[in-house]
């Protein structure tokens, strides 16, 4: 039996903050039957902190809107919308709200949290708050963090003048059937149990059914999706989720007239081979057998 869910953003009340200022909808978890996959959408006050921690667990971020500060052993970032950026288990970090609004993102916890063990995050000594610096994504000495911004998901965009960081493989785009992905975090940002990346479609954009052996989570941006989970249809817009567990089958469609765009995890991380399973080639391959008996 596979699993999968949808959560509509109009079917889902705001919690409160907590006595930090902070507040975490959490949106796939243990409750759904997830194994690997954490996600969320947080919002900090301005002004508000959230204490140093440290989890079991790694975690990816991406700032979806307004600004905050996260301070870390080796100095504080100023983080703003379009910045993402990967916290590895075992790092002490600390949030803190900035600008006149705070900020607002969604992020990615691997293997997911568990209830039993407090979801796993334990309470650490202070971090210093130093002055905040931005984030130069083009030091070749950053580590851990980038910036993604919608122009780069343009293929004609990917030129050596117009990239908006440097020329590496970091700034590639996977183009293929009126779909382009945009890597943020994975194995070369240095995460180990999951990746997060940009997906947009075309309006022509369509992939066929097909299943991993992990999970998949998609937050809609941008546009309408028609989505088929497990033989389901749905409807997603903006704000809505859908988790797909391992062995879900699933194929999307833009039914919106202009572009789809998407954030998109998953966890663990793909094999290096037969992370896809279509489910057009096993049927070529089940028709030709029975032409043959």
């Amino acid at each position: 039996m596979t699993h999968h869910l949808v959560r509509h953003a109009a079917d889902l009340p705001e919690p409160p903050f907590d006595g930090h200022g902070h507040r975490r909808r959490a949106l796939v978890g243990e409750d759904d039957g997830s194994v690997h996959t954490g996600f969320g959408l947080c919002e900090l006050l301005p002004d508000s902190r959230l204490p140093a921690h440290v989890h079991s667990y790694e975690e990816s971020f991406h700032l979806l809107d307004g600004a905050v500060i996260l301070d870390l052993p080796q100095g504080s970032y100023l983080l703003e919308k379009g910045d993402y950026g990967l916290l590895p288990t075992g790092v002490p970090h600390a949030w803190r709200g900035a600008g006149a609004t705070g900020g607002r993102w969604a992020d990615m916890q691997a293997p997911v949290p568990r209830a039993r063990y407090g979801h796993d995050t334990l309470a650490v000594p202070d971090l210093p708050e130093c002055e905040p610096v931005r984030v130069d994504v083009r030091d070749p000495r950053t580590r851990g963090f980038g910036r993604f911004e919608p122009g780069q998901m343009d293929p004609g965009r990917q030129s050596q003048d117009l990239l908006a960081v440097t020329a590496s493989m970091r700034t590639a785009l996977l183009v293929y059937s009126g779909i382009t992905v945009k890597m943020m975090i994975d194995g070369d940002l240095g995460a180990v149990a999951s990746t997060m990346f940009m997906v947009q479609y075309a309006s022509d954009g369509v992939i066929g059914t097909h299943d991993h052996p992990f999970e998949e989570t998609y937050l809609i941006l941008e546009g309408v999706a028609e989505a088929t989970l497990d033989g389901e249809r749905y409807r997603l817009e903006p704000g809505d989720v859908a988790w797909a567990g391992a062995g879900c089958v699933h194929g999307f469609v833009n039914a919106g007239h202009g572009p789809l765009r998407w954030l998109e995890t998953q966890a663990p991380q793909p094999p290096s081979r037969h992370s896809y399973r279509f489910t057009r080639d096993w049927d070529y391959l089940r028709a030709a057998l029975e032409e043959k008996s």
